[in-house]
């Protein structure tokens, strides 16, 4: 994933592309900053967390940015959203996602919401980097409420 993003912030450069330049290099440098954290390079799924994590950040940037009448800068927070997601696998439906959850919990045997801790463990796993993480605890939350009813 890093030398793709690196190899992506030399074509940007020859395309004269500031915006997606400016995000690449955010990027690259969230991945260093890991890598110096830890001392290895981040894994793939690492990564994957590392975009997920700043891609929401910027989302909750440009709701800030709009409710405090900043239109220009939240235009420029979307933009970064769409180019970080860019190299995120291609996310799961809230129907897919709500599948995957029954599944789940037909698998853990969880019957109540006292042991959604056990479903989240096991899907969180399986569906990172294809779903939000708020969007599977919703799912979850739901299925196991009908369960409990």
């Amino acid at each position: 994933m890093k030398d793709r993003i690196s190899q992506d912030i030399k074509e940007a450069m020859k395309a004269k592309e500031e915006a997606r330049l400016s995000t690449l290099r955010l990027i690259l440098t969230e991945f260093v900053r890991k890598e110096k954290e830890k001392g290895i390079a981040p894994t793939n799924e690492q990564c994957v967390q590392i975009l997920q994590t700043m891609a929401r950040k910027c989302r909750d940037a440009a709701e800030q940015f709009t409710s405090g009448n900043r239109p220009e800068l939240a235009a420029k927070e979307l933009a970064e959203v769409v180019i970080i997601e860019s190299y995120l696998p291609a996310q799961l439906s809230e129907e897919k996602v709500r599948q995957e959850a029954l599944a789940a919990i037909a698998e853990t045997g969880a019957k109540s919401q006292k042991e959604m801790g056990k479903v989240m463990g096991l899907l969180t796993k399986k569906l990172a980097g294809q779903a939000d993480g708020s969007v599977i605890s919703r799912m979850v939350k739901e299925e196991l409420q009908k369960l409990g009813s």
